[in-house]
C-alpha cells in the first residue's frame, strides 16, 4: 500500500485461493491496461504451495480487454499524448504510427503539455491526479459480498489465503449456535465502494491476518470503525479452529 515513493498509490488485488489466482491476475491485467497503471498482485507462500481442481476457461468466454490504442489524428488535429480520458488515463500510441510520435521518459511531466517539470505545484497536482485515478477504480469493481445470517452481529473479514480457514471456522461456529457473518476482500486498493457501510452494519468486526494487523489498521483509520485484529506471525497458515476460538470469545 505504501511501498512506493512520491505518494504514488497503486491498485492492489489479493487472490484467496489457488484456483482464484487466474481470475485475480486477469483482473489485475484489466485494471493495468484500462487505467494505465502498475498493479500489485498480492499473493503468498500458502497459495503458491497449494493446489485444487480448476477448470481452464475457454479464452473466447473471457471478457475483452480493449487497450483503446490512439489512432492517427485527422487533418489539422494534433495528438495530445498527455491528455487524460474520463478515467484519468492517458492514451497509448503504437510506436511507428504516423502522426503519433511523442517524447517519453521517467521524469515527471507538466500537466497537459508533457514537458519535463520540476515545479512544486505541478507535482502536487499530478500526485492528486494519480490518487484520483486509482480511487475511481472503485466505481468499476464488485461490491463486497457478505455471507451472513439473521441476527449476526459479528463480521469476520479476511483477505488473501485466510479465506479457507475463515469460512470453515464460521461454518463450525454456526453449527455450534453462534450467529456470525464473514466476507473476503479481493480488492485492497481501492476498497469496494460499500466497504464502510458493511463495516458499520455490524456491532463487531474481526480481521484475522498473517501479519501485524496491517489491514485492520487501514480499516480503522479509513472508516473510524473499532476493527478488532487477530494476528498470527508463526510462519504457518491460519486454522479453522483458531477462527472458531476467536468467534467464541466475541459472541
Amino acid at each position: 500500500m505504501y511501498g512506493r515513493h512520491g505518494e504514488s498509490p497503486l491498485p492492489v488485488i489479493a487472490p484467496s485461493t489457488a484456483g482464484g489466482c487466474f481470475e485475480a491476475a486477469f483482473e489485475a491485467a484489466r485494471i493495468a491496461i484500462t487505467y494505465r497503471t502498475p498493479v500489485i498482485l498480492l499473493s503468498d507462500s500458502f497459495l503458491a504451495s497449494s493446489s485444487e481442481p480448476w477448470l481452464v476457461p475457454d479464452p473466447a468466454t473471457l471478457p475483452a480487454i480493449d487497450p483503446r490504442f490512439a489512432t492517427a489524428p485527422a487533418d489539422g488535429e494534433v495528438f495530445e499524448p498527455y491528455s487524460r480520458d474520463e478515467r484519468l488515463a492517458r492514451p497509448w500510441a503504437i510506436p511507428g504510427t504516423p502522426g503519433l510520435a511523442h517524447r517519453i521518459g521517467g521524469l515527471e511531466k507538466a500537466h497537459g503539455s508533457g514537458n519535463i517539470s520540476y515545479d512544486g505545484p505541478n507535482h502536487e497536482r499530478m500526485t492528486e491526479l494519480r490518487a484520483a485515478k486509482v480511487a475511481a477504480i472503485a466505481d468499476e469493481i464488485p461490491p463486497l459480498v457478505v455471507d451472513s445470517e439473521p441476527g449476526a452481529n459479528l463480521l469476520v473479514l479476511g483477505w488473501g489465503s485466510t479465506e479457507g480457514a475463515i469460512r470453515a471456522g464460521v461454518r463450525r461456529a454456526r453449527l455450534a449456535g453462534h450467529r456470525v457473518a464473514c466476507a473476503q476482500l479481493r480488492h485492497l486498493n481501492p476498497l469496494p465502494a460499500n466497504t464502510g457501510d458493511v463495516l458499520r452494519s455490524f456491532e463487531r468486526v474481526l480481521v484475522p491476518e498473517l501479519n501485524t494487523g496491517q489491514l485492520a489498521m487501514l480499516l480503522r483509520s479509513r472508516f473510524l470503525v473499532d476493527v478488532e485484529s487477530y494476528r498470527k506471525l508463526q510462519g504457518q497458515p491460519l486454522f479453522a479452529a483458531e477462527i472458531v476460538e476467536q468467534i467464541e470469545e466475541r459472541t
